[in-house]
């Protein structure tokens, strides 16, 4: 089986180099851009299975390559940079990424998070069993990250799909932000209660009104649920 492809974006050589070294000795292959420009169009031509993607790049910064790629693929994005503040990771998850590393980083954790994220998003080797979920009107399929809605297929990030389908496994019961972030996004995420209210306001976006039989639903004080009616 062919070994999957890692974009690395970074206008620093030494970090490109390091993740590089980390990745390859990972069985990955490797792809390095430097400016913003070239990372759309190595994506374009490339299509790999992850992203690393550093904020503060020339020709098109961070936030801008993310926009451009998420108009023609749902593939991994890991942003990668310096800044950590809360907007900074908000703004981020709204624009599509999947996670979030904050330099200065740890290659190893590094390496830990993109073999988490592609395992998620389904890039690694498919499971035997198909993980799908139905509802009027909604199809969540966890197995070839697909989510149709009203027999419409619609694009949807990896996390975001795994969030709705969590949820719609476990029809009305309510789940905590914390709940989400360590059952969804996993143990070894460090962000904050924010980012689950991110994505679960993008997935309103795209399921608000489609069915009166369920509902993506805020329990307020608490956290959310998929609720089902009769």
């Amino acid at each position: 089986m062919a070994a999957e492809r890692i974009l690395v974006v970074d206008d620093d050589t030494n970090i490109c180099e390091l993740l590089r070294l980390y990745l390859e000795k990972e069985g990955y292959e490797v792809a390095l851009a430097h400016n913003g420009s070239d990372a759309v169009t190595a994506f374009r031509e490339l299509s790999p299975s992850l992203m690393l993607l550093d904020i503060m790049l020339p020709v098109l910064d961070g936030w801008q390559v993310c926009r451009e790629v998420r108009k023609f693929s749902d593939k991994p994005i890991i942003m990668l940079t310096a800044k950590g503040e809360t907007f900074d990771k908000v703004l981020g998850f709204e624009l599509g990424a999947d996670d979030y590393v904050v330099k200065p980083f740890d290659a190893k954790e590094v390496m830990a998070r993109v073999k988490a994220v592609l395992r998620r998003s389904g890039s690694s080797a498919a499971q035997a069993d198909i993980k799908e979920v139905r509802y009027d009107k909604l199809s969540i399929n966890l197995t070839n990250y697909e989510l149709r809605v009203d027999g419409k297929k619609v694009d949807t990030p990896p996390k975001e799909l795994e969030l709705i389908y969590h949820l719609a496994s476990n029809p009305n019961r309510v789940f905590t932000r914390d709940q989400l972030l360590d059952e969804v996004w996993g143990f070894d995420y460090y962000g904050d209660s924010r980012t689950v209210d991110v994505h679960v306001k993008r997935l309103r976006e795209k399921l608000e009104g489609v069915s009166e039989k369920w509902e993506l639903k805020t329990v307020w004080s608490v956290g959310y649920k998929f609720e089902t009616k009769d």
